[in-house]
């Protein structure tokens, strides 16, 4: 099949889901679509989106072999959007019928006055092959088989070593529908699967408790999870509580910082990537507002935001504007290039959308928000960069952080860490936390690694009360005097 016809294959098919699913039971029609729009735009408003979504979610958890809880939940509605200028209405609504429609096209439209009316004609507009597959991951597995496996990956923790006291594992999945008509014409649907599977065992000796947790997900059904896979995340929750049984603590004060790569890329996400949307600089709120072109960060740090990657948890096929996802890059070899745009913002700083349109769900006003955020890889070998610290710390994995979105300032909680001395890891510690300034740090980057490494597909991104999937990547980094914050001297 040609690429072409891929396209529209993908494309059909996600429309025809949406359809029978959100519009067919409640007697809509894409005319009714028209009808709704066309009425909000009969007023003085530039532009207008209706946003469907049907969503299907479950969680297991198991402690001990025993299920602890376990849930399911379906959630369906449509958001009602209208824009004029920079003021925005909104209302939304869990009943799909006609008469909500209505209802809500007569809210939003009470921002303004009487205009001309404007006719509206809906057209499914060519869009990316999808990402991912639209299956259904809530069936994939039968409710017995879903436990058995959160059994056995709780035994292979147990396996890995006799220490392991205790042993929690959870599951999830959701199966989200969309559909966005807009008032330029464009139609466009998306079948969006998601899975998560998670361990946090907790392991003691000589009296003291320490804990390890790790996990992965991604777009995909419960196939995703393989006894191979399994066997790694408890391998790497049982290291992480090992490690930290040894750890000493951690001692304090400006360092040289080695981060891990792949999770740690969270720190870029929280501390630099949110100053990267655009509604924070279109307000002039960001340490980046009005900086395009400048230089923000050292030499050969680039960073990207790519909503494009198949299969991964942040990544969509389209965003919730209906605006395919891109690679948007945001900073260039140390240069600010770019922000990540919805379309109201945007529109009011007179660039293109990025595709980084995003809501939680059809009750809330989409937002520019990042998909998956990575660092671009350099050219050194991460022994290298481990070599040439004389003393340092060495940070490979991340628990809880603080960050104040608008200045970038950030305080996070070291979850596996390492004393460097004379360029070899030495022992592991525990109580770091690093504290500093993102936009700083970004200055700081002294040696890039050429092992970017994508996280296991386990974020989730909070902002003005909204949450949404997320990805993080990063190559092993040499951060230059970064504030280190201990329990030892």
């Amino acid at each position: 099949m040609s690429l072409t016809a891929s396209h529209e294959s993908s494309t059909h098919s996600a429309l025809d889901t949406a359809s029978q699913i959100l519009l067919a039971p409640y007697g809509l029609t894409t005319g009714t679509l028209d009808k709704t729009l066309s009425s909000i735009l009969g007023h003085d408003l530039h532009y207008a989106d209706l946003y469907f979504q049907y969503q299907r979610t479950e969680s297991w958890s198991l402690e001990e072999g025993i299920v602890k809880s376990g849930s399911f939940n379906i959630e369906q509605g449509v958001g009602v959007r209208a824009i004029a200028g920079e003021r925005t209405a909104f209302a939304y609504s869990d009943d799909i019928s006609t008469a909500a429609l209505g209802e809500a096209a007569k809210t939003v439209r009470s921002i303004a006055g009487q205009g001309q009316a404007r006719r509206i004609k809906l057209k499914s507009c060519a869009q990316p092959a999808a990402l991912y597959a639209a299956v259904d991951p809530l069936p994939s597995l039968a409710d017995a088989d879903k436990i058995a496996l959160l059994e056995r990956l709780e035994q292979f923790a147990r396996q890995e070593d006799p220490r392991v006291l205790q042993a929690m594992a959870s599951l999830a999945a959701s199966w989200d529908v969309v559909m966005v008509a807009r008032s330029d014409g464009v139609l466009a649907a998306d079948v969006r699967p998601l899975v998560r599977l998670s361990i946090t065992v907790i392991m003691e000796e000589g009296g003291r408790r320490e804990q390890g947790s790790a996990g992965g997900g991604g777009r995909s059904d419960y196939r995703l999870f393989t006894d191979t896979l399994l066997r790694d995340y408890a391998q790497r929750a049982v290291h992480q509580a090992r490690t930290n049984l040894a750890a000493r603590p951690a001692p304090a004060g400006a360092m040289t910082v080695v981060l891990g790569s792949g999770w740690p890329g969270i720190l870029l996400h929280e501390a630099i990537g949110h100053g990267l949307e655009g509604d924070f600089n279109r307000k002039g709120s960001s340490a980046f507002a009005g900086r395009i072109g400048q230089r923000v960060a050292a030499k050969g740090v680039t960073v990207v935001d790519d909503g494009t990657l198949a299969g991964r948890r942040g990544s969509l096929t389209i965003d919730d504007e209906g605006n395919p996802t891109k690679c948007t890059t945001l900073i260039e070899d140390g240069v600010l290039v770019g922000y990540m745009q919805d379309m109201h913002n945007a529109g009011l700083m007179g660039v293109a959308p990025t595709g980084n349109g995003r809501r939680e769900s059809f009750a809330h006003l989409p937002m520019p928000r990042m998909t998956n955020t990575l660092m671009r890889a350099g050219d050194k070998d991460p022994a290298e960069i481990i070599a040439s610290v004389k003393k340092g710390l060495y940070a490979v994995n991340f628990g809880g952080g603080q960050v104040d979105i608008t200045s970038g300032k950030f305080v996070f909680s070291a979850a596996e860490a390492y004393m460097i001395e004379n360029g070899k890891i030495t022992y592991p510690v525990k109580g770091a936390t690093l504290i500093g300034n993102g936009p700083d740090v970004l200055n700081h980057v002294g040696m890039i690694g050429n092992d970017l490494t994508l996280d296991p597909g386990v974020g989730t991104c909070g902002k003005d009360g909204q949450s949404v999937p997320v990805g993080v990547g990063q190559p092993t980094l040499r951060i230059d005097g970064l504030t280190v914050g201990g329990t030892g001297g």
